[in-house]
């Protein structure tokens, strides 16, 4: 019989959370995308920072973070993938804030 303290791990995948530089950090609010990438949902913006933090070379880094910031910008595409993000009218409701 499974462990109850452990069976809400179990029953859902989770990553390290990525921590975020403050050269991306500065990138997103130079490049007015702030609010868009805050939009994404947590896992989207956890992979972009693992994407990123997980290059070898400062030139592939550079490279992911112009490719994070124009998927941004255009709203439509996660890591390549399209993606039509889920609007809301911010009624409210008994969603977490998180």
């Amino acid at each position: 019989m499974a462990d109850p303290a452990s069976a809400g791990a179990a029953s859902r995948l989770q990553r390290p959370r990525q921590p975020m530089p403050d050269w991306v950090r500065e990138a997103l609010e130079e490049g007015g995308v702030m609010a868009a990438y805050q939009a994404r949902p947590p896992y989207q913006r956890n992979d972009y920072l693992w994407w990123i933090n997980a290059a070898k070379t400062e030139a592939t880094r550079r490279r992911r973070l112009a490719r994070m910031l124009d998927e941004l910008r255009s709203g439509d595409r996660y890591m390549g993938m399209p993606w039509r993000g889920r609007r809301t009218g911010g009624t409210g409701g008994s969603g977490d804030s998180h």
